[in-house]
């Protein structure tokens, strides 16, 4: 992978405040127009901290949880540069080194926990 690349798999959860409320779990939106942002990222920490501990796989968790359509492939967003993500996703995937699982991450789509593959 050239080195101005990364890659990146995330878990995604929607909530009220998300630029699109609706998601293949959620075709109607009606449980992302309910759940506020405060719900989504306490969500979000439970998994990310049952991944952290070993108790799930990131994969698994993803595909279960995520709102992404990433879901299906574990959260796997492939390789991206810069400028193909919104930023602060793009900041914090580069912040990271290979293995690693950010801390919550915001950005219009919703709230995210980034693990960098590459």
């Amino acid at each position: 992978m050239p080195s101005d690349k990364v890659r990146a798999s995330h878990i995604l959860i929607k909530h009220q405040g998300s630029r699109r409320k609706a998601s293949w779990k959620d075709p109607e939106g009606r449980i992302i127009t309910a759940t506020t942002r405060e719900a989504a990222v306490s969500q979000l920490k439970g998994l990310r901290d049952d991944i952290v501990s070993g108790d799930a796989k990131f994969e698994d968790v993803a595909a279960r949880h995520s709102d992404c359509s990433s879901a299906k492939r574990g959260g796997d967003l492939g390789s991206f540069g810069k400028g193909q993500m919104q930023k602060p996703f793009e900041e914090a995937t580069y912040a990271l080194k290979a293995g690693e699982i950010s801390d919550i991450v915001d950005t219009d789509s919703g709230v995210h926990i980034i693990m960098r593959t590459g």
